[in-house]
């Protein structure tokens, strides 16, 4: 996920709010109320409550007709803001394993002073809705609640059991994690033979024609390292050769020249296989990415095909320094020096491993340590047919002629904890953003009304073609 730099003046905003549009179907106002409600509770750490936001979803589903056994709200006394929900539909066949519909609902925090629009207030302006979480994540938690309140109210029965978990903590590495929690003390309630999650979707042009689909099979892990070093220091009117300052900047120097060896796991093959073959990928990147694919050791190819940030972060690990605090006094040499180094370790590869790295690259005047939380290795499902078919098949009936490919994220979601309990984690496809990214932890999040609309539809129709 990215942070956007532009913003609408604010003289030209209409300050409307969003109502659900007359020609809504009465089922997607009723879906409405609940994304606009979501929307506008606040669930930023430590200011809003995703506890809140949960009894409110759980509100409506118990009206819907499930009943308290049926539906488990969670929390912790530590974070008693910071609760989730799991909601079960049972289904009629005792020998298909549930699936698991995941979607967190925390969200970055918005400052209203840099929004063009209140970013807690759901607007709706030239064919977008307007809010903080309008995309991430509360328009797929908002499908998974609806879609689950539909199946309930319809009498609809599935052959697999099918659970929804929403949880908290997904946008800090900080705070407490709803589904890192789930995982690791109430295992058997989300256990699921797969999940559906966050990380698909599809994108848009810069024309605004739908240019892919997406489908997130497999993450980077996250890690944080802090390297420090130490001096006695001194007057600067003294310099001497050992400073913390510069040892520390060696090191960091060290790491920003280092390249992690380019790897592949079926996605990202898969990937830059399509990659090549498409008609638009310019010959000499064709060119490179199949070499490369051929012999992830050409360097020469590596460095043709990682011109492009995105295809770069995709073949290897990658590490980059992101805050620096040194010293103590202008006229004073450095007694201390310390930086965070952010790294997305490649599926399979470990923290202990690229500790050990980034030692070797620091040398031994820089201590190195990983940062806590210590989060799980990445684990990539399989392209599993069963899975990948169904998406697919809707997808044709619902965007026709959009390409889908898999993709690993170079970023990081919930999934890598299901995924260290044995439950492949799929980002499914079927909501679209902008070229932009459409704001996502940014400035004026939107989404399109119509792809909301239109990826409610898909999702629901899916989860039912998974459930039988």
């Amino acid at each position: 996920m990215r942070a956007l730099g532009w913003i609408v003046a604010a003289g030209l905003v209409a300050q409307a709010s969003a109502a659900p549009a007359a020609d809504l179907r009465p089922d997607q106002q009723a879906f409405f109320g609940l994304y606009k409600e979501l929307v506008e509770t606040n669930t930023v750490v430590d200011i809003g409550s995703c506890t809140q936001a949960v009894a409110q979803i759980a509100t409506r589903m118990k009206a819907a007709g499930y009943s308290d056994s049926e539906l488990i709200p969670f929390s912790t006394p530590d974070h008693p803001k910071d609760g989730g929900l799991v909601a079960i539909l049972k289904g009629s066949d005792a020998k298909a394993k549930p699936m698991l519909l995941l979607a967190h609902i925390d969200v970055v925090a918005a400052k209203r002073e840099d929004w063009a629009r209140d970013p807690f207030k759901l607007t709706e302006e030239n064919g977008y809705y307007y809010a903080r979480g309008t995309v991430d994540d509360k328009a797929m938690a908002a499908i998974w609640a609806d879609s689950m309140i539909r199946f309930k109210a319809s009498g609809y029965k599935p052959k697999r059991t099918i659970k929804m978990a929403l949880t908290c903590g997904e946008e800090t590495s900080y705070a407490f994690n709803g589904a890192e929690w789930l995982a690791k003390n109430k295992p058997d309630l989300i256990a699921a033979e797969f999940a559906l999650n966050e990380g698909g979707g599809g994108r848009y042009n810069a024309k605004g024609d739908k240019e892919l689909l997406a489908i997130q099979v497999g993450e980077k892990a996250s890690q944080n390292f802090t390297f420090v070093t130490t001096n006695p220091g001194g007057h600067s009117s003294q310099p001497v050769p050992d400073n913390a300052i510069y040892e520390l900047a060696d090191a960091l120097e060290a790491v920003r020249r280092y390249e992690f060896p380019v790897k592949f796991t079926d996605t990202t093959r898969a990937f830059f296989q399509a990659v090549s073959m498409a008609p638009q990928t310019p010959a000499p990147m064709a060119d490179a990415i199949k070499r490369l694919l051929a012999n992830p050791r050409d360097e020469a190819a590596d460095r043709i095909v990682s011109m492009d940030k995105a295809m770069h972060s995709t073949l290897r690990t990658t590490c980059v320094a992101t805050l620096v605090n040194a010293g103590h006094a202008e006229n004073a040499l450095p007694q201390r020096a310390a930086a965070t180094v952010n790294c997305r370790l490649f599926p399979g590869e470990t923290v202990d491993a690229t500790l050990a790295k980034l030692k070797e690259l620091a040398g031994p005047r820089v201590t190195v340590t990983a940062n806590q939380p210590i989060r799980p290795i990445g684990i990539p499902p399989r392209l599993d047919p069963k899975i990948i078919g169904p998406m697919k098949t809707i997808a044709d009936k619902y965007f026709p002629g959009v390409p889908m490919l898999p993709v690993m994220s170079t970023g990081a979601t919930d999934g890598i904890f299901l995924e260290a309990i044995g439950i492949p984690t799929y980002g499914a496809p079927g909501v679209f953003v902008d070229a932009d990214f459409s704001g996502i932890h940014g400035l004026n999040e939107r989404i399109r009304t119509d792809s909301l609309y239109t990826g409610r539809d898909y999702l629901y129709d899916l989860v039912k073609a998974y459930a039988g």
